[in-house]
């Protein structure tokens, strides 16, 4: 708008201006050389005018002519740049598509158009892996580590065609060269972790983890669970190798993630170790508050060295009222009751899970109580019937399948943070064998006598010093009977000797 303002402003100029020289008509008489010219000014402006536009004109001529070589190779360019581009574009659409043939042809006029290209290199590579051409590939990649602005490029290639040949050191190669090259990418840090995790390497990950949130690429509560889940692994490693190093990896999880129980359980048993009992104590709670564990209540039980059963069965007694309504409370409870030799007590804390609650545990828990307290054996029996039938107790678990322990990753998919406590819904039973041996042992009893007849060891009892003895010659079977018909000879022994033999777990 302005422009147009200003190009009416200067034709109005002008013509007023030729208006005033044409109402004054004055004379121009030029004289050079003996020739005279006379006009008037008027018409002397006018031919001025004319003159610098014929000037201006064929200044604009000679340009062209002379620029015209540099025009037409501009031109050339420019069209092999947009044969080019459109090579690349439906080289991407190609490739996307699954199309070899179009895709190959595209990579071959872009590499002819635009050579230089990143995305060129990228098509011609993404081609070749396209055609089963590896070697092509990743010939292409390795080119692109020559220039700064494709290295990036160069080394995720490379990372991943390493990883489709299994080559995971060359991969981890690669993805910590990218890194370093540039922390602000994302994807270095994630294919570490990654492949950390799979090699068990759980100080390393937790590195890993620390600087993807220190660059922003995760999330703040991610990063952070994922650093404790591999300080709990790392801690849940080293315990018996390295003390110091497993209770400083369990205490910086416990206090990011205080449910993990693997953390708290063995940031338990150090600090109980070296005669912290209060810090022990109170880590243990809060852990227990969140995830009820059998790991977590024998830790706690043996807090203190050298105490007694009944002051094991006080302790655990404060940690069951945390969680009153867990069955875990009342198998712990009744644990250090059975222990105690304190049998009512043991009911109690069973009581609320014997009808709709029972579980395998629970009904083992009485057979072992019927045997202590009374040498009830046809009682006993019936309990331990009663457990093949009962609910599964829960175990570590992920994608169906049961774990020995827990672990930060499914052994399954990989997947992180999926392993729970929980009921296996599927699977081998594995304390099938366990239950019908059980069964077998408690079958030979002699009614009429009273006593348990196990590989020649009379009233089924086999006291603790007998069992420990390795001159005892008796079967695996008669080993895990003897084990849960301990209490009774305990109990004929006489009073509590206040030792610190753990809770028999149920």
């Amino acid at each position: 708008m302005v422009r147009l303002v200003l190009f009416l402003v200067a034709i109005l100029l002008l013509a007023s201006g030729l208006a005033w020289l044409a109402d004054h008509p004055g004379r121009l008489l030029i004289t050079w050389e003996g020739y005279e010219i006379e006009t008037s000014v008027f018409r002397a402006v006018v031919i001025v005018g004319l003159a610098i536009g014929a000037i201006i004109l064929l200044w604009s001529l000679f340009r062209q002519i002379w620029s015209s070589p540099s025009m037409i190779s501009n031109h050339l360019t420019r069209r092999r740049q947009q044969r080019g581009l459109d090579a690349l574009s439906s080289g991407m659409i190609a490739i996307g598509a699954g199309d070899r043939t179009s895709a190959a042809r595209a990579a071959i006029q872009a590499r002819r158009s635009i050579p230089n290209e990143p995305l060129t290199h990228l098509l011609r590579a993404q081609a070749a892996q396209l055609t089963g051409d590896r070697a092509t590939a990743r010939r292409i990649f390795e080119a692109m580590l020559g220039s700064p602005d494709t290295e990036p490029l160069g080394l995720r290639g490379l990372y991943l065609e390493a990883r489709r040949e299994g080559e995971h050191e060359a991969a981890m190669q690669f993805a910590d060269r990218a890194a370093k090259l540039n922390p602000k990418l994302g994807w270095p840090l994630e294919a570490k972790f990654e492949m950390q995790v799979k090699t068990a390497d759980w100080a390393g990950a937790a590195e890993t983890a620390s600087l993807a949130k220190r660059n922003g690429h995760l999330e703040r509560s991610v990063a952070e669970r994922r650093r404790a889940l591999m300080l709990a692994a790392e801690a849940q490693r080293v315990e018996d190798a390295d003390a110091d190093k497993a209770l400083t990896c369990a205490l910086e999880a416990h206090t990011v993630a205080p449910d993990l129980v693997a953390a708290a359980a063995v940031a338990g048993r150090i600090l109980a170790s070296r005669g912290q009992t209060a810090k022990a104590a109170k880590i243990i709670q809060l852990t227990w508050s969140k995830s009820p564990h059998p790991d977590l209540a024998a830790a706690y039980a043996h807090a203190r060295i050298g105490d007694s059963t009944h002051d094991r069965l006080d302790r655990i007694k404060q940690l069951a009222l945390l969680k009153p309504h867990d069955v875990e409370s009342g198998i712990a409870w009744a644990t250090a009751a059975i222990d105690a030799r304190e049998y009512g007590v043991a009911r109690h804390a069973l009581q609320p899970f014997l009808k709709d609650k029972l579980t395998r545990r629970v009904a083992r828990l009485m057979a072992r109580l019927e045997l202590a307290e009374n040498n009830d054996a046809g009682r006993a029996r019936d309990w331990i019937a009663r457990a093949t039938t009962a609910a599964r107790d829960p175990v570590w678990t992920a994608d169906g399948v049961i774990l020995d322990a827990w672990s930060p990753v499914s052994p399954v998919s990989g997947a992180l943070d999926t392993v729970e406590w929980r009921a296996p819904l599927t699977g081998s039973d594995g304390e099938a064998e366990n239950l019908a041996a059980e069964i077998a042992d408690l079958l030979t009893v002699d009614v009429e006598g009273s006593k348990l007849i196990e590989d020649g060891t009379e009233n089924g009892l086999t006291d603790q010093a007998t069992l420990e003895s390795p001159d005892w010659q008796g079967s695996p079977r008669a080993r895990r009977t003897a084990r849960i018909r301990a209490p009774s000879s305990a109990q004929q022994g006489g009073e509590d000797t206040g030792g610190t033999t753990p809770p028999t777990a149920a």
